[in-house]
C-alpha cells in the first residue's frame, strides 16, 4: 500500500443515526415554507389555519398597496386640476382673442 492510499484510502465510518424528530430537523413548517397547516377538530372536521406570518405578510402587501392606491389618487387629482386649469385658461384666451379680433 503506499503511503497516499493509506492516508486517504477507504477507511469510512458510518454515520450515526440521528433520533431527532424530522420535522425538527428540516425546521418544521417555517423549513418546508408552509404558509396553512392542518387541524383535525373536535368534530372530526380538518381545517386548514394559516400560518401568522402568513397573515402577516398579507397585511404588509394590503398596507403598501393602500400606500401605492393614495399616490395614484393624488397624482389623479393633480392632472384633473391641472387640466381643469388648462381648459379654463383657453376658455380666457379664446374669449380675449375673439374680443379683440371681432367682426
Amino acid at each position: 500500500m503506499s503511503y497516499l492510499h493509506r492516508m486517504y484510502g477507504g477507511k469510512t465510518t458510518p454515520s450515526p443515526e440521528s433520533n431527532k424528530n424530522s420535522n425538527r430537523v428540516l425546521g418544521g413548517l417555517r423549513g418546508q415554507g408552509a404558509d396553512h397547516y392542518s387541524i383535525l377538530g373536535e368534530d372530526g372536521v380538518e381545517r386548514s389555519v394559516p400560518t401568522q406570518k402568513y397573515v402577516q405578510g398579507l397585511e404588509q402587501k394590503i398596507r403598501e398597496q393602500d400606500t401605492r392606491i393614495s399616490v395614484l389618487e393624488k397624482r389623479l387629482r393633480s392632472l384633473s386640476n391641472e387640466q381643469r386649469n388648462s381648459n379654463s385658461s383657453q376658455r380666457v384666451a379664446i374669449q380675449a382673442f375673439k374680443r379683440t379680433y371681432s367682426w
